[in-house]
């Protein structure tokens, strides 16, 4: 989904967002950097396969996934991360890595991370590179319906 198209579908239900532009960046770290956002604000959509099926995880750039406690939080026999060639068909419009985390537009369902929604706003890429999109959480959430489950733990790196 094109960021016109994004804007698009927030506009059409009366969410207030903003565009945050940034110098190109490819890892979360970056980006935040970047961006001059705190690292756990913001959102990184990590794709995922949840016994075969593809998901979205959405986390703060500053956490990793606990792939352990994923598989257990969900109660399934594989959870790992999936690979580019998996996914990259089903975002055509988006630069790969640069996926907004609206996994309900795309059929997909989206787990976020307990970590994330301590904050009141939610920052995310939105379809490429250079462009981020600040919203509500509590809007997120309502738009997104994600699950919200305990399944990351901090960068140190």
């Amino acid at each position: 989904m094109p960021i016109r198209k994004l804007k698009e579908f927030l506009d059409e239900r009366h969410i207030k967002y903003v565009t945050i532009r940034h110098s190109s960046a490819y890892t979360a770290q970056q980006i935040a950097a970047s961006a001059h956002i705190p690292g756990k604000m913001l959102a990184k959509t990590v794709m995922i396969k949840v016994d075969g099926r593809m998901c979205m995880a959405v986390l703060p750039a500053s956490y990793l996934i606990d792939f352990d406690l994923l598989k257990q939080m969900l109660g399934c026999k594989k959870v790992e991360l999936a690979h580019e060639q998996d996914f990259k068909n089903i975002f055509p419009q988006c630069e790969v890595g640069a996926m907004p985390p609206f996994g309900n537009l795309y059929n997909l369902e989206v787990y976020v991370a307990e970590s994330l929604v301590e904050d009141d706003d939610i920052v995310f890429n939105a379809g490429t590179h250079t462009e981020l999109l600040m919203l509500s959480y509590e809007d997120f959430h309502n738009l997104v319906e994600p699950v919200t489950l305990k399944f990351t733990h901090k960068s140190y790196a």
